[in-house]
């Protein structure tokens, strides 16, 4: 009985390991398969308004994660305050028309509009009704230092 323990433990010992070897060797040529693929790649950006999105979980996240499944689609971020998808992806594989129409089809087909714009999702802006004081202040005042700031980029400006 301790011989066909010892020799059903070393059988599956060498079972796992055989079937490890495999997984890892797949996993490295995945790998080195998407590292020829990226330098093959034409990386290009987007930045798309997208109307028709009621909330961040059912539509923004939908429409992300249908954009990173896509082929070519390199990354995907969509920003449902700003209503902006920002994609990179690989101008060999898909183009602008293709992806505006793709986000244009998830859904129910008629959901979502998009259309291509140059702010990017991290991009902030005002609008053009904003009352607020950082919205009214020029550049220059915006980067203007006040009288008691001891940072050290407006401690170069008050010396100039």
């Amino acid at each position: 009985m301790m011989k066909f323990l010892k020799i059903f433990f070393v059988a599956a010992f060498v079972s796992l390991a055989m079937i490890a070897c495999k997984s890892e060797a797949k996993k490295e040529e995945a790998q080195e398969q998407k590292t020829e693929t990226l330098a093959e790649a034409n990386p290009q950006e987007l930045s798309l308004n997208i109307s028709g999105m009621t909330c961040e979980i059912g539509c923004a996240r939908k429409i992300s994660s249908d954009l990173s499944k896509k082929e070519g689609v390199l990354e995907a971020n969509v920003v449902f305050n700003d209503s902006i998808a920002t994609i990179k992806y690989d101008a060999n594989k898909t183009n602008k028309a293709d992806l505006i129409a793709f986000v244009e089809g998830i859904g129910s087909g008629d959901m979502y509009k998009a259309s291509e714009t140059t702010k990017k999702a991290d991009e902030k802006s005002c609008d053009a009704d904003c009352k607020k004081e950082c919205c009214t202040k020029t550049e220059a005042e915006k980067k203007a230092c006040k009288e008691d700031c001891t940072m050290a980029c407006c401690a170069e400006t008050k010396k100039a």
